[in-house]
């Protein structure tokens, strides 16, 4: 992708705050999350269609070049969020909790309010470990729900990568991991489900393919947005600065996708052992981990393969969302990303 713009500007939104973005880099669009809009807009930033209808939580955004379709993560549930989305669309009714990748038609987002239940542009999987850890008793792994989202080689597979959201509770010790759920992608499909809030159904794999960790320290609700970087290798990972004093607390985190994941020992979980990602030596180090504060990625980051990046700067006032989505390139050094003017 050649002449790309420095800056596409969102325009304003009141779905909420931006969550993430997507590139389709054959056909020149880029999509955004605005929590409870789904927004598609060309490189110049001209709105071409939007998505609303969602009662759920619409987070990070990736693009599938097998299929051409942009995969989300979707949460209902019951919490302070939860309650506070409800609240803004003015629903007053409980809903279900549970937890999805939404699965979005893009070729047919063609006009601004289009519904997400009635129009046939979205369908869901449920997802069953983060529906159940987040109602285990205490919320298993600090398990808050789901959000980053991307697509990245394990091994000679593609997979889809799904992020646990982790309550940031500084008086526990066993929410101190991201942890990151992979699937086949073609074995979503038989699932597929559209979803309406009279149908918050629970269609979905028995099981992930698999369950990774990653030691990070403490984060505030866990990898905000994910994603995979095929010119570095890259799986990056970019969260809400955590409080816990023993941990330098970083922005951003990069895993390193060339080491495969080995079988740990868990920190802070009584011996629990599980398949670990290893963080890549970019950035600082600051108390035997790597990372950087880098201050922006948690509201939107996508690869264009070629060292560049698009990375939101979000906004809101008065109830109105927007977003600078800068151009950058990779460094690799302590900030890892530079605006390119």
């Amino acid at each position: 992708m050649k002449n790309l713009p420095s800056v596409i500007y969102t325009g304003k939104w009141r779905g909420g705050h931006i969550q993430g973005i997507a590139i389709d880099k054959e056909r020149k669009y880029i999509y955004c999350s605005f929590t409870t809009e789904f927004v598609k807009l060309d490189m110049q930033g001209n709105l071409i269609g939007s998505v609303k209808g969602f009662t759920g939580h619409l987070g990070c955004l990736a693009y599938n070049e097998a299929d051409g379709r942009v995969y989300a993560s979707l949460e209902y549930k019951n919490d302070v969020i939860g309650r506070g989305i409800l609240r803004t669309l003015g629903i007053r009714n409980e809903i279900k909790n549970a937890f999805y990748v939404a699965i979005f038609d893009v070729d047919k987002i063609d006009r601004p309010d289009m519904n997400a239940e009635t129009d046939g542009i979205m369908t869901t999987v449920w997802l069953r470990e983060p529906t159940e850890d987040y109602l285990y008793e205490g919320h298993r792994y600090g398990c808050s729900g789901i959000d980053g989202i991307t697509f990245a080689p394990i091994g000679d597979e593609m997979r889809l990568l799904v992020a646990y959201g982790v309550y940031g509770d500084i008086t526990r010790e066993d929410n101190d991991h991201q942890i990151l759920l992979s699937y086949r992608p073609e074995t979503l499909a038989p699932y597929e489900t559209t979803l309406t809030a009279e149908n918050i159904h629970e269609n979905g794999p028995g099981a992930c393919t698999e369950r990774y960790f990653v030691y990070t320290g403490n984060t505030n609700f866990g990898v905000q947005n994910l994603e995979y970087d095929a010119y570095t290798g890259n799986i990056f990972m970019a969260v809400y600065k955590g409080k816990k004093e023993k941990f330098p607390n970083f922005k951003m985190f990069a895993i390193d996708s060339s080491i495969a994941p080995k079988k740990s020992v868990l920190r802070g979980l009584n011996g629990e052992e599980g398949m670990m990602f290893t963080l890549k030596n970019v950035g600082i180090c600051e108390k035997n981990i790597y990372g950087s504060y880098f201050p922006y990625g948690s509201t939107g980051i996508a690869s264009l393969g070629d060292g560049r990046f698009y990375i939101s700067e979000d906004h809101g006032e008065n109830g109105e969302y927007d977003s600078y989505i800068r151009l950058y390139r990779y460094t690799g050094d302590e900030k890892l990303f530079e605006p390119i003017l």
